[in-house]
């Protein structure tokens, strides 16, 4: 058994209370520099191929990098876009909250091939999901696989894809 005495006590539990109150007070300040309030760095990025035309995918593969996505960005090269990478298959849900940028989602099962395409509004909560599970999703400019004419059952060339 430890025996304190009381004024010891009292001293070292103010200290404790004091040193509680800072970190506290350290917790609360640094939260809103936590936030996503600004675009995240550009990604590594990869080349995939859609017949003649050639994407450069930046890679969102950490849980950090596809919550930020494309938020905050404020333009997007035209053969530009962003692939989202998991680990298992699932169904895939992606909305526009804080994207500035209207896109074209394409969800691409693993061997490459566009299961399903949805266009998404800037700043929408609605949600926009793969019609079974994948693994890939593909953020590209509003409109740009409609203008190359590719649909579901296209198939995307590229590493990810193993071909």
């Amino acid at each position: 058994m430890i025996f304190i005495k009381p004024d010891l006590a009292c001293r070292w539990a103010h200290s404790l209370v004091a040193t509680m109150t800072v970190l506290a007070a350290l917790l609360l300040t640094a939260a809103p520099a936590m936030a996503q309030d600004g675009p995240q760095p550009r990604l590594p990025s990869i080349d995939l191929t859609a017949g003649m035309h050639v994407i450069r995918a930046e890679l969102a593969v950490t849980p950090a990098q596809q919550a930020t996505g494309m938020m905050f960005r404020t333009e997007m090269p035209g053969n530009e876009g962003m692939l989202f990478v998991d680990d298992e298959p699932s169904q895939r849900c992606f909305w526009m909250r804080n994207t500035l940028i209207p896109l074209s989602i394409a969800f691409i099962a693993d061997d490459g091939t566009i299961v399903n395409l949805a266009d998404m509004a800037p700043r929408s909560e609605a949600s926009h999901c793969s019609a079974k599970p994948v693994r890939f999703a593909l953020e590209m400019r509003q409109g740009w696989f409609a203008k190359r004419g590719l649909k579901a059952g296209f198939k995307l060339r590229g590493k990810p894809f193993g071909n």
